[in-house]
């Protein structure tokens, strides 16, 4: 996560509820946000599947029934936002609503709820797809897929920043009336737009972000059919090869073990099919080999459009640790300080080695309230299952060792193994010690970190501080610098 800022000393706080009301061309939906500026916290979400681009492939409308279910909807969501006393309610309109004859209607039903809709263009759809990507992805290079009902966006993001864009008649609705044409004609029909556009091969080499309903349902299939045991959407890997795979198994597998499938929407099933074949031939003349999920797209980027510079850079996984950390820990700064203190043992460590035991400092003291024969459950619970963006699962199970430790676990969850190497896991254990017993020396506040420090030569690991905090060393502090010591391949020295 290179050129990313890390250490900003305390997260930028929204005391505000933002709310985006998202006219998609499939579903409506409502999302209301407060929390940390550059990663909120979700506390409302609900999506009513209105099916807008139903009926445009074959008469150019939305149907009525669509319609009605659509008012309905934004009735809704208009009194919901009102009474959650939202300070500022963004309404956005797609493709279906853009490209229908009678789209107009639907607008005039909004304003009469006192909603003022923007109706995005397929270029601002896109540029919103891509931020949102980078606001999750920070180091995305790549292309970014977006399937809606109505339209498909492509979008090369790099370096931070949106690049070109392109949209295609391509939504998951329309897809059942370009393939009932005849065997391929999906394919030829993809082939086609992209090589018109410019776009064909531009994918070689570079990964492909999906994002929309209907794809990420698609990596879920795959989580149930694999045993995948993080049941986390964010950053999960499909490679084009399995996309060809999954298209098989689709006309095979039943819809009641369909239906089965933890976390898969019913509304989706019926476009899984469809939106397989779409992106089997996506992959195929963009010449892409593989694709990660984002759980982050066009809403997430109006959000992260709205950032000064010096807020895009933040790092996500740091800004959400630490709100995470200052919610529900007991003191507010002592992240960051612990994160200081401990640094030096792991001075020869990488960057990401770096922003990952960062997050672990941030969220050390998070198990606190919890019985204290399950604190280490609930910091490892906190790290796998957590909103975290910025990071992949290996990372998550890094984060989760870590925090097992820090918070005094035994035998780690065998799921840490399965997600991250060895050598990755003790390097978290070593945090882990660390942390505790910086947690132990200080009891959880300021002044003994900013007094004391620790240092490795050959031999020793030493614990320095200064005369007047000497009596600190008692016995349990004595107990964690001697196993951290250990762990370290060195013998615990004290100076004072």
């Amino acid at each position: 996560m290179t050129g990313l800022l890390l250490h900003k000393p305390r997260a930028e706080i929204v005391a505000d509820r933002v709310a985006i009301i998202d006219i998609g061309s499939n579903s409506i939906r409502l999302v209301v946000y407060q929390g940390a500026a550059r990663l909120p916290a979700i506390l409302f979400n609900e999506k009513v599947m209105a099916g807008l681009g139903r009926a445009l492939g074959e008469t150019g409308a939305i149907d009525d029934a669509a319609l009605a279910v659509a008012r309905g909807a934004l009735a809704r969501f208009a009194l919901l936002a009102r009474e959650m006393q939202v300070s500022e309610l963004r309404v956005v309109a797609t493709a279906a609503v853009r490209d229908a004859s009678n789209g107009g209607e639907l607008l005039d039903a909004a304003h009469a709820l006192g909603l003022k809709v923007e109706l995005l263009s397929g270029e601002e759809e896109a540029t919103a797809s891509g931020l949102g990507v980078l606001s999750g992805i920070p180091d995305a290079d790549g292309i970014v897929g977006d399937l809606g009902g109505g339209s498909l966006e492509l979008v090369r993001v790099v370096a931070g920043t949106v690049t070109d864009r392109v949209s295609f008649p391509l939504g998951v609705l329309r897809l059942g009336a370009i393939r009932a044409r005849g065997k391929g004609m999906l394919e030829k029909r993809v082939g086609k737009l992209i090589e018109e556009a410019g776009w064909k091969g531009r994918g070689k080499d570079l990964p492909f972000y999906l994002v929309g309903g209907s794809w990420r349902a698609l990596a879920r299939l795959d989580m149930h059919l694999t045993g995948y045991l993080l049941p986390v959407i964010h950053q999960y890997p499909l490679t084009a090869a399995r996309v060809i795979e999954l298209k098989s198994t689709l006309r095979e597998i039943s819809k009641g073990e369909l239906r089965g499938i933890p976390n898969m929407s019913s509304a989706r099933l019926p476009t899984l099919e469809d939106g397989a074949a779409l992106l089997g031939a996506v992959l195929k003349h963009l010449g892409a080999t593989d694709t990660l999920v984002s759980a982050y797209g066009l809403r997430e980027g109006l959000l992260f459009a709205r950032l000064s510079a010096e807020q895009r850079l933040e790092d996500p996984l740091i800004a959400a640790a630490r709100d995470e950390g200052q919610r529900l820990g007991r003191f507010a700064e002592h992240g960051d300080l612990l994160d200081a203190w401990i640094a030096p043992l792991f001075a020869q460590e990488g960057a990401e080695s770096a922003r990952i035991r960062h997050a672990a400092c941030l969220l050390a003291d998070v198990g606190w309230q919890a019985n204290p024969d399950f604190r280490a459950e609930r910091g490892a619970e906190i790290a796998l299952h957590g909103n975290w963006v910025g990071i992949d699962s290996a990372g998550r199970a890094v984060l989760a060792q870590a925090l097992h430790t820090a918070l005094g676990g035994g035998e780690a969850p065998e799921v840490f193994a399965h997600l991250a190497a060895p050598e990755a896991l003790a390097r978290a254990v070593r945090w882990g010690l660390a942390i505790r017993l910086g947690q132990r020396l200080s009891g959880g506040v300021a002044g003994p970190l900013k007094r004391s420090r620790l240092a490795l030569d050959r031999k020793s690991l030493w614990l320095v501080l200064e005369p007047r905090d000497a009596k600190l060393y008692g016995e349990a502090v004595e107990k964690r610098h001697r196993a951290l010591a250990e762990a370290m391949g060195r013998e615990a020295a004290l100076e004072a």
